[in-house]
């Protein structure tokens, strides 16, 4: 009897001490981050553009880009509903069009013609970049929900490390990876809005993909960036 008494007693104490774990650990589950940020990894998909093109040149077929990164949020109101963002991704975007990349044997100087006449089964470019987001952000969250619409708008400062242009036609195969005439550094006005996971994106770089050594019949080839897509947040 006194054994099973004893038994009882150990139990009950068991018992307690596991309630009273169980409701501290409720309470920490529940407790209320005042101080949160809404650090998030991003990827985007977007159909890309290329605007204010040469006479001649224009786009074929689909253009597209994949887009990823982290961005640190910093909230600079009490209410943390106003954040600036700084972070680091990656970009890849292709672009397929009608404007041959080619180069001189003896200067290395890169040629740009129309393949206005000329057969060809496909004719793009490919860019890979590292980029840096630099975001002003507004939106309604609060520290009990992730689910909150927003508006974020910035610029997106980057380095285009790897070109190549590739044609493929009736003469045959020519790929291009060394163009001087590139800017490679990349800079761009961005803006985003949306709800929770699911948020339009708009992209547009402020300066030329192309400096004004490279030319097409005349007339600087420039080539100013655009993207439309989706981007998704992931706290």
């Amino acid at each position: 009897m006194k054994r099973l008494l004893v038994f009882v007693i150990c139990f009950s104490c068991m018992f307690v001490s596991l309630g009273q774990e169980t409701e501290q650990d409720t309470d920490q589950e529940i407790e209320i981050d005042s101080l949160y940020r809404e650090d998030q990894f991003y990827v985007g998909v977007t159909y890309n553009l290329l605007l204010n093109k040469p006479r001649g040149i224009s786009q074929s077929g689909f253009s597209g880009g994949l887009h990823l990164g982290f961005i640190r949020d910093m909230p600079i109101n009490k209410r943390r509903n106003i954040a600036i963002g700084l972070g680091l991704g990656y970009s890849l975007n292709v672009y397929n069009q009608d404007l041959f990349i080619g180069e001189e044997e003896e200067t290395e100087r890169g040629v740009f013609s129309s393949l206005d006449d000329i057969d060809f089964s496909t004719n793009r470019f490919t860019t890979h970049s590292v980029e840096a987001p630099l975001e002003f952000r507004w939106r309604t969250s609060t520290p009990e929900t992730h689910k909150f619409y927003r508006i974020y708008t910035g610029i997106r400062m980057g380095y285009l490390y790897s070109f190549q242009s590739r044609f493929k036609g009736a003469i045959g195969e020519v790929k291009q990876t060394k163009v001087e005439e590139l800017n490679r550094w990349r800079i761009g006005a961005t803006f985003t809005f949306g709800w929770n996971t699911f948020n339009f994106h708009f992209y547009y770089s402020i300066n030329t993909l192309f400096n004004d050594d490279a030319v097409v019949n005349g007339e600087s080839v420039g080539f100013n960036t655009a993207k439309i897509g989706l981007m998704f947040y992931i706290l």
